[in-house]
């Protein structure tokens, strides 16, 4: 946020990886963590497909995945490729030839599993045709599809099982001189999940991709999602996420942003601090923010802005936010600027003006980045 400091309690020392690329998307080394969600669409209705990828890419979406099941599939990849803003990540299992097929049609990565994939012949030429089309690889271990020979060793599916078949997918991949991968240990249990990514994060430096799978509809798979991928990434593990929602593809990376903006990991339009709204508000909180969410939804810049309904806290929040407005008496608030008390306002007047104050603020704050970037050329 442009107007709050950094401070040291707040740092999260991030897990040391090494750096790939998804298309122009660097993953890992330090990189931003990329938010990816995946689309819902029959990837063979490539109109359908490219307009849901448009919709998330405007969302903040950095990567989508895509499946990719059938010929038709992908046959149709080659045009979602070229119309998609972002590097689009191909979806296989078992059937090896869609993953040939994905990467000539220039998918910028194929998430496999390379123990589904086949022979070792098969393998060989999937890894191949990722390195002659410049593609990555996403190593994808799930606790729901284990191989048979380690449900066997362990039992059931645990934290140990899936670190083990992540790793000997790793060796698979290594032993082709491949090194242009990510990989992802994920379970639908919240413990189960942390716990394999904990020690997967120890065992290798490949970049690591969060995800709870299956996590459910919006609001419980946003919480489990939040609980645990907030604290692998409060830990300094995770190189990108999915969150994984029975839900609009869009909503998926909105809860990604709010997590990483929560951490501070990553920062992304404005961060709306509001009350929970009470008998002392001075005006109807949840409408105005309701309406504010929608109105600034455009705003891609980093900024804060406090809307509080009465004096209790309101007048502190507003200290540590760029735009704040504070509910008082008789019909009208307070608003503030940078963390300064600058005019009062009335309640009918307030989301329009507020809406002005915040784009003129993301307009200065975007001016200055350019300023300081002429500067340094």
């Amino acid at each position: 946020m442009s107007h709050n400091p950094v401070r040291p309690w707040r740092n999260i020392d991030r897990r040391d990886s090494r750096r790939i690329m998804v298309g122009d998307v660097p993953v890992g080394g330090g990189a931003p963590i990329s938010v990816q969600t995946m689309t819902n669409t029959i990837t063979s209705d490539a109109k359908a497909t490219i307009e849901q990828i448009l919709r998330c890419a405007e969302a903040g979406a950095d990567i989508v995945r895509v499946s990719v099941p059938d010929e038709g599939s992908s046959a149709a990849l080659r045009e979602i490729v070229r119309e998609s803003p972002v590097p689009i990540v191909a979806d296989i299992h078992f059937h090896y030839r869609r993953a040939l097929e994905s990467a000539e049609a220039g998918a910028a990565c194929l998430r496999i599993n390379p123990g589904n994939i086949g022979s070792a012949d098969r393998v060989a030429e999937v890894v191949r045709a990722a390195r002659d089309h410049g593609c990555s690889i996403r190593i994808g271990v799930n606790a729901g599809s284990l191989e048979r020979h380690l449900l066997e060793k362990y039992g059931e599916p645990c934290p140990e099982a899936m670190i083990e078949s992540g790793l000997d997918h790793i060796r698979i991949l290594q032993d082709h001189d491949f090194h242009e991968f990510k990989i992802s240990v994920k379970a639908s249990d919240v413990f189960l999940a942390a716990a394999a990514y904990q020690g997967l994060a120890e065992a290798t430096d490949a970049p690591i991709h969060l995800g709870i799978t299956e996590a459910g509809g919006l609001t419980s798979g946003t919480i489990k999602s939040a609980i645990g991928l907030g604290n692998l990434l409060w830990m300094g593990i995770g190189d990108t996420l999915r969150v994984s929602l029975s839900a609009d593809p869009v909503e998926e990376v909105k809860v990604g942003f709010e997590i990483l903006k929560a951490l501070g990991l990553r920062h992304r339009g404005v961060n709306i601090i509001s009350c929970p709204s009470c008998a002392r508000q001075g005006f109807d909180v949840i409408k105005t923010v309701e309406a504010l969410e929608k109105r600034l939804e455009h705003v891609k810049t980093p900024m804060s802005l406090s809307i509080i309904g009465c004096v209790v806290n309101g007048p502190g929040e507003a200290l540590m936010t760029d735009v704040g407005f504070t509910g008082g008496g008789a019909g009208r608030g307070m608003v503030y600027l940078a963390g300064a008390k600058s005019h009062s306002l009335s309640n009918e007047e307030m989301i329009d003006h507020i809406v002005e104050q915040v784009e003129k603020k993301a307009a200065e704050i975007e001016a200055g980045r350019v300023g300081d970037a002429v500067a340094a050329e």
